[in-house]
């Protein structure tokens, strides 16, 4: 600043800076300095990459994704779905009856999550008897239920439970859902192989 303070006391260099813009070819420079004045879409006017339809949700846990899993009598798991972490286990459960081999079970046993009049009849509909604890606000609950069919529902949890001992699987490594459903398809994988060569 010292060295262009005699400049500026002697007007040189506020002249210069007055006419710099006049010996451009095309006129006098512009605020707006972009090459193509012509209207067009903005940089970042693509498709929209979010979060949206990757599985991803907000739910008491924190920003998750939910895996619906359906596992055969060993607690292999056969079939899965992914949803967001806010996403409720009931309305998914005719999904789950369709993931899959073509096989047909004589009993489905889900915790309380699935719940509902809808699922039980859907499930008796199909030839499958529906072993799901009623909740205790329901109305209409019949004496008995199955408790001993019902503790066979420790095996999905175990199948879980070593899903989980993949990291990627546990932490959900991936971005895209389509990524995830790769690692959880390997994952799963090789789980079925243990319990092949244990069996």
């Amino acid at each position: 600043m010292e060295a262009l303070r005699p400049a500026l006391q002697g007007g040189r260099l506020r002249g210069l800076l007055r006419h710099a813009g006049g010996h451009e070819c095309v006129g006098p420079s512009h605020p707006d300095v972009r090459l193509d004045h012509r209207a067009r879409p903005c940089l970042g006017g693509g498709r929209k990459r979010g979060q949206q339809g990757q599985a991803l949700g907000r739910s008491r846990g924190g920003f998750t994704t939910k895996i619906h899993a359906k596992s055969d009598a060993s607690g292999a798991l056969i079939g899965f779905d992914l949803t967001g972490g806010e996403k409720g286990d009931a309305p998914h459960f005719a999904v789950l009856l369709d993931l899959g081999p073509d096989v047909a079970p004589r009993a489905v046993i889900g915790d309380k999550g699935y719940a509902s009049k809808a699922n039980r009849a859907l499930a008796r509909a199909r030839g499958i008897a529906p072993v799901i604890p009623h909740k205790d606000n329901e109305k209409g609950k019949p004496v008995f239920f199955a408790r001993t069919l019902y503790k066979a529902r420790a095996r999905i949890e175990q199948g879980i439970g070593a899903l989980k001992r993949f990291k990627r699987v546990a932490l959900r490594c991936e971005k895209t859902a389509r990524n995830f459903r790769s690692i959880v398809s390997i994952a799963a994988g090789l789980c079925l192989i243990k319990f092949v060569h244990t069996a």
